[in-house]
């Protein structure tokens, strides 16, 4: 790369080969003249108000590219389905979420990717909600002229991947719900999980397709299922009856079925207890008391994954364990925080 150096009264009628930025604290950060720019008379007491009294006009080397177009193929390396790009600005390119839906990203790949000299590859954390024009990630180069080595590098690294950063919308799958334990079937007490549960389904976009109440008795919840399952039910939510007590039968009943089990207990607090298990298609939840009593648990980890049409593993469950800590905040900013992630 050859740089000319320039005067700033000698550069009117130049153009600018990078942006040039301004700081004003507390009110402004971004771009005052930005690369393409044409110099003019007036722009020079602005220059000279940032600081910048001679320009430098830019001739990239055969090898060489600028970081603009660095940023710009980055983005389009590691971009996925449902997103697009913003920029770019500084040199730098957001990836941006097309439509609502749940942010997926391969975390060994942006390691990877940040692993090459002069990349910068900074994301969200994955496996969380995001909206439609929320910015994912930002990718850059740290000169101002990189080498193409660099930028060819990371492709090569992203084509061994595929959508490093992307959105799987959720789906409407229709869920249905079980109550159990005596208390709640004979009327002795007020049903209050139910309530939370429709509120938690229709914050996450789902169909709501009915709650029944049943039993401490394992072969009535295990009907229960079948009769959800019969009504087509694509996700089946088991509530109470969780834990080893001998009169919490609701894992049996679920086991009962047919169901694959996934996991019984999971290294997720508040959610040690729940169970997770698949009836062909159909996702059965057992979710202990704490979905009543706590306002984020397990189930806010795994209904939305269900619902973007994940199968989750054993595998995804052991995961869960980093992270999985909810420090039980009286203002509750999540997904802003560490549970989950």
């Amino acid at each position: 790369m050859a740089l000319k150096k320039v005067r700033i009264n000698e550069a009117v009628g130049m153009v600018l080969g990078h942006d040039m930025t301004k700081i004003v604290p507390g009110e402004y950060r971004g771009p005052a003249f930005k690369k393409g720019h044409i110099i003019r008379e007036e722009d020079i007491p602005h220059l000279l108000n940032i600081g910048k009294e001679h320009i430098y006009l830019l001739e990239l080397g055969v090898e060489q590219i600028h970081e603009n177009e660095a940023a710009q193929r980055l983005a389009a390396a590691v971009g996925g389905t449902n997103t697009c790009f913003a920029g770019p600005s500084e040199g730098k390119v957001h990836i941006v979420a097309e439509q609502a839906g749940l942010l997926k990203v391969n975390r060994d790949a942006v390691i990877k990717i940040n692993s090459v000299n002069y990349t910068v590859l900074s994301t969200l954390h994955g496996n969380r909600l995001v909206k439609a024009g929320e910015t994912l990630a930002g990718v850059k180069v740290v000169p101002l002229i990189a080498d193409i080595q660099t930028v060819e590098t990371v492709e090569q690294i992203a084509g061994k991947y595929q959508d490093i950063i992307a959105v799987k919308p959720l789906q409407p799958l229709k869920t249905g719900i079980i109550t159990t334990g005596n208390e709640v079937f004979y009327g002795r007490i007020q049903d209050k999980f139910g309530p939370v549960l429709q509120e938690k389904i229709e914050t996450y976009q789902a169909t709501y397709s009915g709650t029944t109440f049943q039993p401490d008795n394992a072969e009535a919840i295990m009907q229960a299922i079948l009769d959800h399952a019969k009504a087509g039910a694509e996700v089946i939510i088991v509530t109470g009856g969780m834990s080893v007590d001998p009169d919490d039968v609701t894992p049996d009943a679920i086991r009962a079925t047919g169901a694959q089990v996934i996991t019984y207990g999971t290294p997720v607090l508040p959610g040690a207890m729940f169970m997770l298990a698949y009836l062909d298609n159909i996702a059965i939840l057992g979710l202990p008391a704490c979905g009543m009593f706590s306002k984020i648990t397990v189930l806010d980890l795994v209904f939305p994954r269900i619902l973007a049409g994940e199968r989750l593993s054993k595998q995804d469950f052991a995961e869960m364990g980093y992270g999985g800590l909810c420090m039980g905040c009286k203002e509750c900013s999540y997904p802003c925080c560490p549970f989950g992630k």
